[in-house]
């Protein structure tokens, strides 16, 4: 038994204490526990960081080169330079960019809309409606609506259109509607505006910046507030603001026997256009937004008119076709798109572009004619209107 004992105590002299010398034993399990939970956190911190950046990468290089909608719509919270909604996956030249510097804060409020209209794409629903009178084609169920885009500052424009052929609201005993359509402005007066839509009820505004080059987004604009304001109209018209429109002919038009009820679009047709590529001309179109030679046949903007099936078609499709900046040349794309093709008007001669003279007897005859003024068109309209036999 001693001799046991001083072999125990010959054992520890020579190995010492394993409580001693080991010095995992001079930690608590607790504090052993929190140097792995936190070892084991800065690595998975590290690892997602390391993740993220080669995800980023990956979402960056893939939209730069336009590939890949589905990896493209993944990626879109990683880059406000994507918009939201079903967009299509391609950016636009940057000639065509957005200058949100130039925007009034008193035009846009929130910071999401000014980063989704950094890209111009055509589709509508990257924009939303600051005024859209949504009921008037509630109330009064029209057979036709004249959609007319006008700057915001061009008041005199509408109010002749007012005073002209946009006053009445019957004619040949059909209902009809006549519209503005308006985007942002940074020199606008938003007050003066709101106080012209309380006295007309007729204004329709966007907020896209509105330019020239933006025509297209303005025209497809239009489309969208058709399809979702007004898709109880029979028929509807875009037509620009400094023409005479003939409202009765253009009626008379639409009620003769064999005009198509769906998938129709008339006005006066171009064909084979080649597309312009001098850079000092107002129709340039640079060929990384549109390479084809030639347009598609389209009618021209000053006035085309369609069964008002067509805007919801209009709208879905062109998520899908680049949009470029000569906006009756985009709509004839996307009706090309749509496999279908546009319809000669009855009368062919009713449907003119300039006049070199008014004459009374010939703007009875005519459905559209362009001209130089507002002051012109209420000029013309007076004398139109004279009690007497036109021709």
């Amino acid at each position: 038994m001693f001799s046991a004992q001083n072999g125990s105590r010959q054992r520890l002299e020579m190995f010492g204490d394993v409580r001693e010398r080991n010095p995992l034993h001079k930690k608590p399990l607790c504090q052993e526990k929190k140097s792995s939970l936190r070892f084991w956190f800065q690595f998975l911190v590290l690892f997602c960081l390391l993740l993220l950046c080669l995800f980023y990468t990956v979402c960056n290089n893939t939209l730069s080169r336009g590939e890949g909608v589905s990896l493209q719509n993944t990626c879109s919270w990683l880059s406000v330079q994507t918009p939201r909604g079903n967009a299509p996956p391609y950016r636009v030249h940057p000639k065509h960019r957005l200058a949100l510097n130039d925007m009034n804060e008193n035009t846009e409020p929130h910071t999401t809309q000014q980063q989704r209209l950094q890209y111009h794409e055509a589709y509508p629903h990257n924009y939303r409606f600051v005024m859209e009178n949504a009921e008037v084609c509630k109330v009064n169920s029209p057979f036709l609506v004249l959609m007319v885009p006008v700057a915001p500052s061009n008041v005199a424009a509408r109010d002749a259109i007012r005073a002209t052929w946009g006053k009445d609201r019957v004619v040949q005993g059909e209902t009809v509607l006549t519209l503005f359509v308006l985007g942002l402005d940074k020199t606008h007066d938003v007050e003066k505006l709101q106080q012209e839509n309380q006295q007309h009820n007729d204004l329709i505004q966007s907020n896209f910046l509105d330019t020239y080059l933006n025509l297209t987004i303005k025209t497809m604009v239009i489309m969208d507030w058709l399809a979702t304001r007004c898709p109880a109209a029979a028929y509807a018209m875009k037509v620009d603001s400094d023409m005479f429109l003939n409202v009765d002919n253009l009626v008379i038009m639409l009620k003769k026997p064999g005009i198509p009820q769906k998938n129709y679009l008339t006005g006066m047709l171009k064909g084979n256009v080649p597309v312009i590529r001098d850079k000092n001309s107002k129709w340039y179109v640079p060929e990384e937004m549109y390479p084809e030679p030639l347009y598609p046949t389209y009618a021209l903007g000053m006035g085309y008119v369609f069964s008002n099936d067509l805007p919801a078609k209009l709208v879905d499709v062109s998520k899908s076709v680049k949009p470029f900046n000569i906006e009756d040349a985009y709509i004839g794309m996307c009706i090309k798109k749509l496999g279908l093709s546009l319809t000669s008007p009855p009368d062919y001669s009713q449907f003119r572009d300039y006049n070199t003279r008014y004459d009374r007897c010939e703007f009875s005859k005519v459905i559209t004619y362009i001209l130089d003024s507002s002051e012109q068109l209420i000029h013309y309209w007076t004398d139109y209107k004279k009690p007497g036999p036109h021709c």
